[in-house]
């Protein structure tokens, strides 16, 4: 290799080097420039989340302070519809009990309220018993009287005798009433053969026709 030659090289290496460090500073200078953008966008990131968590929590605040308010809200009206239920029970129900089967060829001689009986270690509650010398007329009373509530007390007058053996001589039938009745329980306690005892403005009567027979169980 001549000295030219030899002069050639290192000159193309000196500057293939020069060439080298002067992407590497490109490169540093892009990373550095990415970094700045990355630290700002995660500033920008941090500040929109935490403004989004500050109206997350404002609005759930105000949901929390809103169900409160219904929870309240609900909980003053089930305390009315107990007093409705107790006025029904005992301003409208009890005092036309006697009227009420009178009306149907049933005289009724004696009214029970929440009479109860123990027997194995079981309970049961009738929340007005009626009777006589010949039937015992077991009534449920619910503020708002459902197809359930009709099939519990089905189950009450199945086992009425054993739980009240001093009437296991009478005809045991049954009635169902309500401050509210929902829709079509009114028509299943009447194809059960249940009479069935609604609120008419400051009364109650009860709503089955003329043509209905009580089942006797």
């Amino acid at each position: 290799m001549t000295k030219q030659e030899l002069e050639k090289s290192i000159q193309e290496i000196w500057e293939l080097f020069r060439e080298t460090d002067r992407r590497f500073k490109e490169t540093d200078r892009k990373l550095q420039e990415s970094d700045r953008k990355l630290t700002e966008k995660f500033k920008e990131t941090d500040r929109i989340l935490a403004e989004r968590f500050k109206e997350t929590d404002r609005i759930l605040t105000e949901k929390f302070k809103e169900t409160d308010q219904k929870i309240k809200e609900m909980s003053t009206a089930i305390g009315n519809l107990g007093g409705k239920w107790g006025m029904f029970v005992e301003g409208l129900l009890l005092p036309a009990v006697k009227q009420l089967f009178q009306e149907r060829g049933i005289p009724i001689e004696r009214v029970y309220h929440r009479s109860e009986s123990y027997r194995n270690g079981k309970k049961m509650e009738i929340d007005i018993l009626a009777v006589n010398g010949d039937y015992a007329v077991l009534i449920e009373v619910k503020s708002t009287l459902g197809i359930d509530d009709i099939k519990e007390h089905i189950e009450k007058l199945s086992q009425f005798r054993s739980f009240f053996p001093e009437y296991g001589d009478r005809r045991v039938i049954g009635a169902v009433a309500g401050i509210v009745i929902q829709e079509g329980a009114d028509r299943y306690a009447y194809r059960q053969g249940l009479y069935v005892i609604g609120q008419t403005g400051e009364t109650v009567k009860i709503l089955n026709d003329e043509k209905f027979e009580p089942k006797v169980w």
